[in-house]
Parts: C-alpha cells; structure tokens; sequence
C-alpha cells in the first residue's frame, strides 16, 4: 500500500474587512492568541523562519520548524510546518506540511481558507487527525480575535 497525501481544509466567513482579518493572520501577538502557541521569531516575511513549542514526544523536543514562504498582503499567506522525528510513531513522527490561508471578499466580509497540506499517511494519521480537529476549532477563534481588534 503506498503513502497517501491528505490535506486539512477549512473554510469560514467572516463580518470584518480583508485587510483587518490579515492583521489578525499575520502579528505574531494575534497569532498566539488565536492558535493558543506563541510564535517566536515571527515576521510576516519571505524567507523568515520562526517556531512554535509544542508537547515534545520521543526523540522530538516538541519545536515545530516554520519559514514564511509566501506574503501577498491581505490575499495569500503560507508557511512550512514541520516536526516530529523518524524514530516516533503516531504523535511526534516526521512531519514536513504546509499551511495557507487565502483570503477574499464575500458577502458581509471576508472569506479565509486554510488548506494544511503534505499529511503523508499512514505515517501522519495521529497528526491529520488531532489538527483537523484542531483547526477547524482554531480557525472561528480568528474572527473572534479579530472582532475584538474591531472594537
């Protein structure tokens, strides 16, 4: 049986502008709030390489590798995301994903699509599906966030 690509996708409207929904997605500050894990190190800039700490598991310390890879401002914003280790199983194996979130104007505000992409299974099942409830949980929390820079 050969490896399959999975990828996490979630799509929510918005009441708020583009450009105030993109100010939430991309300050470290807001970040943290709205993912519940501080970034450190982060810039919204090509090229910029930050982390995230996360409950560490075997041989993985629990940092989570990121590096901005694409910025068009209140359009397109995608990073890497990658930990984990050869040597676990299930929480804590190797991980090397991608996550991008679009944004575009609909009705009454903003649409945002994350797209997670690159689960490889079965080696990334525990982690397909502890983010896929994750983010679908995580994602609302950005217009929450963003209502409050609103008021």
């Amino acid at each position: 049986m050969s490896d399959l690509a999975r990828e996490i996708v979630v799509d929510e409207v918005f009441p708020h502008s583009l450009e105030t929904i993109w100010q939430t997605l991309t300050s470290g500050d807001l970040m943290g709030r709205w993912l519940g894990m501080a970034p450190s190190g982060f810039k919204p800039v090509v090229g910029n390489r930050f982390t995230y700490r996360t409950t560490p598991a075997g041989e993985w310390d629990g940092t989570i590798q990121c590096e901005v890879l694409e910025v068009i401002p209140n359009e397109r914003f995608a990073y890497s995301w990658r930990g984990g280790h050869d040597s676990n199983v299930g929480y804590g194996a190797r991980l090397d994903t991608v996550v991008t979130f679009t944004l575009e104007r609909a009705d009454g505000g903003t649409r945002l699509r994350l797209i997670h992409s690159g689960f490889v299974l079965p080696r990334n099942d525990s982690a397909y599906r502890n983010m896929s409830g994750g983010w679908s949980q995580v994602v609302p929390r950005i217009g929450t966030i963003t209502g409050e820079q609103d008021s």
